[in-house]
């Protein structure tokens, strides 16, 4: 580094997502529920950073992909604070806060595993409503079994 710098850099991505303002420890769950940590794209995590707004935060930048409104929604089941930078030539050109609906549909299953929605030949979408933001947790509307944040990231680990 050239100088006595103090600073952290990470390159700029030419298309992608920055994914901002998430909180602390929680980079690694992003990637998690993404499924961005294999081959098919370059991940960038920042973790423990300075933030003046949230006092520390993470970052995860995804070169090449931008994210559907479905990805969005499960950031917001463990990042409710986040902002996506959607990037192109080197440049943010959309910034939007992730949005935490009062209903989680078709995103998370239920853990019960006699819930009417686990079973096969039942036409049902898990349904939950959503009871804390922080901590997370969601109830669902079938079988009234409550759903943590550590229970939504098992179910995208790997």
């Amino acid at each position: 580094m050239p100088g006595n710098s103090q600073e952290l850099v990470v390159r700029k991505i030419e298309r992608g997502t920055v994914i901002d303002h998430i909180p602390v420890g929680q980079a690694l769950n992003v990637i998690k529920i993404l499924g961005v940590g294999g081959e098919k794209h370059t991940v960038a995590v920042v973790m423990n950073v300075a933030s003046k707004k949230y006092g520390r935060k993470d970052i995860v930048k995804v070169e090449g992909k931008e994210l559907s409104t479905v990805e969005v929604n499960r950031i917001a089941l463990v990042a409710p604070e986040a902002t996506i930078n959607v990037i192109q030539d080197y440049k943010v050109v959309r910034k939007n806060r992730v949005k935490l609906p009062e209903r989680i549909q078709g995103i998370v299953r239920c853990t019960n595993p006699s819930c009417i929605t686990n079973k096969p030949r039942e036409p049902v979408t898990p349904t939950f409503r959503v009871l804390s933001r922080s901590p997370l947790l969601l109830l669902c509307e079938y079988c009234g079994s409550r759903i943590s944040q550590e229970d939504v990231v098992k179910q995208y680990a790997g």
